[in-house]
């Protein structure tokens, strides 16, 4: 997918006239959510990463922001790079229905990102509630730059910092733009400032969620993301597949998660030509709102809700009671299915018990 950065849709983006037009016309813009900023992140836990809820290497959570890196995920992009050493990885969908990944590291470190594509919208709705966020990415759009200069999130254009690119061998345009934890965090070496939990933690899940047993849930993009994360009581974590595929970054490590989340999200297009093909850019309702949920974790589904305040404020996660489903500690991978897509998990089969005798009754839903 061509690439374009500032300057570059003069004669397409016509009825942009105005830097008050395209700070009003996404759901996700700084302006729009001025008024509801108000923060109820939780402060950081000495000692406990605040992306993950484990204990820091050496008892020390680094003095640095949170970076989000783009990641494609296109099928040519594959394998990627880094995607396994993320404390949180958010899953959203671009023009085209293709997803592209926000890999969000703090007190994770990775030698290999990639491979990096452009900026989004959706992504200062997504890291709206990160604080003082690095956003790395390859160019965008004028209105999207725009936007995301007048946000909160630190811009860090690959296109404008050459020192930060990798560039690793056998890999080819467009997909060959990598980085480093390391070399992006050096682009602002100035800031400092730890984000602010985005999740409670718990190390068992209340019996109040009510959680069913599963081996499986589909969390399917479409064509080019059939995704099926799997429960791996050994490794106390979900593995994630294409089908039947292990879904492998170029280390060899299968993707895996400790908590994954399925947030319903309602997306609109428009009203900016994102391509050379005239895909229109996808804008996602992720503040002042709400919708369904569905939370794995310890090998249970809990269905539920998710709700967000201000654009300063982190999304929260309730079972059906209302109460706050707490996260494992570990990473958690937040798919952005859209609104009328549902996840299609496998029951683990129920075994019950009745007077002198026994039997198994299954309850796998698909």
């Amino acid at each position: 997918m061509k690439t374009r950065t500032r300057g570059s849709l003069t004669g397409i983006l016509v009825t942009v006239t105005a830097g008050a037009l395209i700070l009003s016309a996404c759901s996700s813009t700084p302006k729009k959510q001025a008024a509801k900023t108000t923060s109820t992140t939780a402060a950081p836990i000495h000692g406990i990463c605040p992306l993950t809820g484990q204990p820091a290497v050496s008892k020390k959570v680094p003095s640095r922001p949170a970076l989000a890196v783009k990641v494609d995920n296109y099928e040519g992009a594959r394998p990627q790079a880094g995607l396994d050493k993320a404390d949180i990885v958010v899953e959203e969908v671009a023009e085209g229905s293709i997803p592209r990944y926000v890999a969000i590291f703090q007190c994770s470190n990775s030698p290999l990102i990639g491979d990096i594509r452009s900026a989004r919208q959706v992504d200062i709705g997504i890291l709206g509630a990160y604080g003082k966020p690095l956003l790395a990415h390859v160019g965008g759009i004028d209105p999207v730059l725009a936007n995301i200069n007048a946000s909160n999130i630190v811009n860090v254009d690959l296109g404008q910092q050459a020192q930060a690119i990798i560039r690793p061998p056998g890999r080819v345009a467009p997909y060959a733009m990598f980085s480093s934890t390391k070399l992006l965090w050096a682009t602002n070496p100035s800031s400092t400032t730890v984000p602010p939990a985005q999740f409670t933690y718990a190390k068992t899940l209340p019996r109040s969620a009510q959680g069913q047993a599963i081996s499986s849930v589909g969390t399917s993009f479409g064509g080019t993301a059939p995704v099926v994360w799997r429960w791996d009581a050994a490794k106390k974590a979900f593995m994630r597949f294409y089908n039947d595929s292990p879904d492998i970054n170029q280390n060899g490590v299968q993707n895996s998660a400790a908590n994954v989340i399925v947030q319903s999200v309602i997306l609109t297009y428009g009203p900016w030509v994102e391509n050379a093909e005239g895909g229109l850019e996808v804008q996602a309702a992720l503040t002042d709102t709400g919708g369904p949920a569905w939370i794995m974790r310890d090998g249970k589904y809990v269905e539920g809700t998710w709700k967000r305040a201000g654009l300063s404020d982190p999304t929260k996660f309730y079972d059906k009671s209302g109460k706050l489903v707490p996260m494992a500690p570990g990473r958690t991978w937040v798919e952005l299915l859209p609104s009328g897509m549902l996840p299609t998990p496998t029951m683990v089969p129920v075994t019950t018990t009745t007077k002198g005798s026994s039997s198994k009754t299954s309850s796998t839903k698909k």
